[in-house]
């Protein structure tokens, strides 16, 4: 007996990876729906080797429904996701709407399972945002062996993180670069994004951070540690896929890079590919499509007592969203619902 389960906001890229991700991770599924808003009506989508077409979002009833994976936004979200766990159907949501309600929990089921269990306040589920679920991934098991302090991040984030326009942007700079009769001025972006990286992702607080760097800081406390102190600086780079970041850690007790290393090794989630060579790390063109989250370059910090610093990459449509939030469903069936 496996699941009813629904995605909604299914012909974005983060939906037709949830799709994607459900089919190739075999998760146990009676009956599946793929909604959209209603301009996307009927538009045929991908589940594993079956075509779904898609269902008007607004008119859904959820009654009888399993499970939900939202990605459609905050606004939209605020209506529907309501709306279905009144229904019954445990909505696992991508937008940032619940992650900082203190009744719904924000899970990275590598760093934080037994949180799933807090579902049931609201019949919601929050997931994090892309650059936070990649990195706390990464710190879980090195926190649990030395304590964390602080963590200081600098992001080189992906423009498939804006979405669909945010790629198209992208190319078509990129093409005008080469073509200088057409001119692509910046519209998803506040600057050309082509051949440049821009230090703003989101808007800017009246702290001089962004929301995107104030996301980073809030969730890593909400999911891993209240008492850990973060800074992170949030840029987005000219790439297509694949969110990378460089990551200083201050820890209470001292780990040895090698250790560290060690640990990285054994911990779920994580593929280490750590040579002292050229060419020994993994950037971001080669996470496209894969399931970890890489780490490279470990090393001591030596301007610290207890510090060390490493690079972390994943595929942010799937770690960062989709394969999160299929993750956290396999933990709600696994530990709550266990029908699958």
């Amino acid at each position: 007996m496996g699941y009813k389960v629904v995605v909604a906001g299914a012909t974005g890229n983060v939906g037709r990876e949830m799709l994607n991700i459900l089919a190739e991770r075999e998760f146990p599924v009676d009956e599946i729906t793929a909604l959209a808003s209603r301009k996307s009506l009927g538009t045929e989508v991908s589940f594993g080797d079956k075509t779904l077409k898609c269902k008007d979002l607004d008119t859904f009833d959820f009654t009888g429904w399993d499970i939900a994976l939202f990605a459609i936004g905050s606004d939209a979200t605020k209506i529907y996701a309501p709306r279905a766990a009144v229904a019954g159907c445990v909505v696992i949501d991508n937008s940032s709407l619940y992650r900082y309600d203190s009744d719904v929990p924000l899970i990275v089921p590598e760093v934080n399972a037994d949180a799933i269990f807090g579902y049931a306040k609201k019949n919601i589920i929050a997931n994090p945002n892309c650059s936070t679920a990649q990195m706390v991934v990464a710190l879980k098991p090195l926190h649990d062996r030395a304590t964390i302090k602080r963590v200081v991040v600098s992001t080189y984030q992906s423009v498939s993180g804006a979405g669909k326009e945010g790629m198209d942007e992208l190319w078509d700079q990129t093409k005008a670069v080469y073509n200088p009769v057409q001119e692509v001025p910046p519209k998803k972006f506040q600057k050309q994004i082509a051949f440049n990286v821009i230090p703003q992702i989101d808007v800017f607080l009246d702290s001089g951070e962004t929301k995107e760097e104030w996301k980073m800081v809030a969730e890593t406390k909400k999911i891993l540690d209240p008492k850990i102190k973060v800074t992170a600086t949030c840029v987005r780079v000219p790439v297509f896929v694949g969110h990378s970041e460089a990551i200083n850690i201050e820890f209470e007790d001292f780990l040895d890079w090698q250790e560290a290393q060690d640990i990285l090794r054994e911990a779920p989630g994580i593929m280490l590919i750590d040579k002292r060579e050229p060419g020994g790390y993994i950037t971001p063109i080669e996470c496209v499509g894969e399931y970890a989250t890489y780490v490279s370059r470990v090393r001591q910090d030596s301007t610290i007592d207890n510090g060390l610093t490493l690079w972390c990459v994943s595929d942010n449509l799937r770690k960062g969203a989709a394969l999160n939030a299929v993750q956290i469903a396999e933990l709600l069936g696994s530990r709550v619902l266990k029908k699958g």
